[in-house]
């Protein structure tokens, strides 16, 4: 680790050690609500801005710069491995993923090739970039992946759904089938996470966004050996793990025994009873991102409700319980984060 990111507050608090301040950062921060974002992207695919290193590092930083916030998260898609592998997959403005074949038999599983480095060069190009432009200051670069399972709804389902029929169906009718659809999910996430790492990232988030539509019975069959797989091969990495999962609240007692190290909570959970639920392990979490959409004293209500609930104990980065809306008025976001490191301050600091 470089030496400046040893006085990183959003590693410490990764680590559930003292830290001078609550750290912030957010997920979607990259894009999204930035008009400096859209000026710089156009319109397009994302993947077509993701493989353009220069034009990721530059999306990826501009929060850093607006919002001052503990983290950069990169500029990339939880798809961008399936694409580089020619899955077929792309990113349609509005839509999200959309498959150009879906997953149906064990004959797909050929198409699932291993992911190799130069695969993903361009991505690795970007971290390069980041963290060069990142060095001299105390915040790291958070690389992240998809966990198999939020991964296999896509291709199951061949793009977003509300109902999971197809990826549930398949997962109880064919079992066998499905675990080697998430183990190859598995390995692909590994290799892409451990890429990123290589080139330069400091923390890793593997978003399961979709496990919320499992029954605590199903992720315990469908999702958590797959994640517990990734976790464990991740853990000789030596940087901090974060697993998230939207509508997740009913799972988390299971989510911590995947490996990760740190459980980020989405908005359904209050964080005081999170943190009961993960059994003392650092949480990251959860104002809700509609209500940075209101105005911003409803915002700044809702952020200091969070930091009490987090309460004096250390191993708390403050984020959303989902990613930032788009509609959100970037101004309020940088109050949020300011709030964040003036009123969190002194509950962290009571912990000495």
């Amino acid at each position: 680790m470089p030496p400046d990111l040893q006085a990183s507050p959003f590693l410490s608090a990764c680590r559930g050690e003292a830290v001078s301040r609550v750290p912030a950062w957010f997920m979607r921060q990259a894009g999204r609500s930035l008009p400096e974002y859209r000026e710089l992207r156009g319109s397009g695919s994302i993947l077509e801005a993701i493989a353009r290193p220069e034009v990721a590092c530059e999306a990826t930083l501009q929060p850093v710069r607006r919002y001052g916030v503990d983290a950069a998260i990169l500029f990339s898609d939880i798809v961008v491995p399936l694409h580089a592998i020619g899955f077929g997959v792309d990113v349609v403005p509005g839509k999200g993923p959309q498959i150009d074949r879906t997953f149906r038999s064990a004959a797909d599983l050929a198409r699932l090739r291993d992911l190799e480095p130069d695969d993903v060069a361009h991505v690795t190009e970007t971290v390069r970039l980041v963290t060069k432009e990142l060095t001299g200051t105390t915040t790291p670069l958070i690389g992240f992946a998809g966990a198999p399972f939020t991964v296999a709804s896509y291709l199951v389902e061949g793009g977003p759904t509300r109902t999971f029929e197809k990826v549930k169906g398949l997962a109880h009718a064919e079992p066998a089938l499905f675990a080697a659809l998430t183990e190859r999910l598995a390995d692909i996430a590994i290799a892409f996470v451990s890429a990123q790492v290589a080139a330069g990232a400091s923390a890793v988030q593997l978003f399961d966004s979709w496990a919320g539509a499992l029954s605590p019975a199903e992720y315990e069959r469908f999702s958590l050996p797959s994640t517990r797989r990734v976790m464990s091969a991740l853990a000789d990495l030596g940087v901090p793990r974060i697993l998230f999962g939207l509508g997740t609240g009913e799972l988390l007692d299971k989510m911590a025994t995947s490996g990760a190290d740190v459980i980020g909570i989405d908005w359904h959970v209050p964080l005081d009873v999170a943190r009961t639920r993960v059994g003392g392990l650092p949480v990251q979490g959860n104002l809700d991102p509609a209500l940075c959409v209101s105005n911003v004293d409803v915002a700044l209500e809702a952020t200091r409700d969070v930091l009490a609930r987090a309460g004096e104990r250390r191993g708390h980065v403050f984020n959303l319980g989902h990613g930032v809306l788009p509609s959100t008025d970037p101004g309020v976001l940088a109050e949020v984060v300011a709030t964040v490191h003036a009123e969190g301050r002194a509950g962290v600091e009571a912990t000495r």
